[in-house]
């Protein structure tokens, strides 16, 4: 899989996208992420790629001509299955989304800044629209990255035990069920009996009882869908 982040602040990528799961996975090879900085096509001498809203509203928008020439170069050298725009008007990612899009070959994530991407690129080159939550953030590097995590965790080899990912929350459409490690008790709080019973068929019905339960009690919507 390759993914193609086109950002006009690459930096704020750089930490989450190099370390842990996502980071192994770079080195292992299961994964090329290649970040653009959208001022390679900046206009004018300051490699400006906003400029002021028609219509006198507040705010700068990103210019159509910079994310147009970097995704025609892209696209030149290879096709892509998406075109991802992080927007808060997207749809909200789901696991169900994320284990769509780890099955695709070649994806491109363009992050919005300032008061968002002139809306031409939105109508023209862009595929989809993705939002992490009903709420808005300074720009879409960090939302970017997030997809990126949610895909790559899923591609096969980037988890040490890749059954791992079939037990997440989401996954069955409920959430997941507790957790316990070792000690068996600490400070007078027990692991529930069951889980070290070594009954592979008791601990799955409780744990089935348990995500039921959870997912009743904190999440009762996801049981509406």
């Amino acid at each position: 899989m390759r993914i193609d982040i086109l950002t006009v602040v690459p930096e704020l990528l750089d930490s989450p996208l190099s370390h842990s799961i996502v980071g192994r996975a770079v080195k292992k090879g299961l994964v090329e992420i290649h970040v653009h900085n959208l001022r390679k096509y900046g206009m004018g001498s300051h490699l400006s790629v906003d400029d002021y809203c028609y219509g006198g509203d507040a705010g700068m928008v990103m210019m159509v001509e910079p994310v147009f020439k970097m995704i025609e170069e892209l696209r030149s050298q290879r096709e892509y299955d998406e075109v991802i725009y992080m927007s808060p008007d997207g749809d909200i990612l789901t696991q169900g989304i994320a284990n769509e899009l780890s099955l695709k070959e070649n994806i491109i994530i363009l992050c919005g800044h300032y008061k968002g991407v002139d809306h031409r690129i939105r109508e023209h080159l862009v595929t989809r629209e993705i939002s992490v939550g009903d709420y808005v953030v300074s720009g879409g590097e960090i939302p970017a990255a997030i997809v990126a995590d949610s895909i790559i965790r899923l591609i096969p080899g980037a988890l040490t035990d890749e059954t791992s990912a079939l037990s997440d929350s989401f996954q069955d459409g409920l959430l997941a069920p507790p957790v316990y490690t070792r000690p068996a008790e600490f400070n007078g709080w027990k692991v529930p009996d069951v889980l070290l019973s070594g009954n592979p068929k008791l601990i799955r019905e409780w744990q089935d009882e348990q995500a039921l339960e959870r997912t009743r009690k904190l999440r009762p919507a996801l049981l509406e869908k």
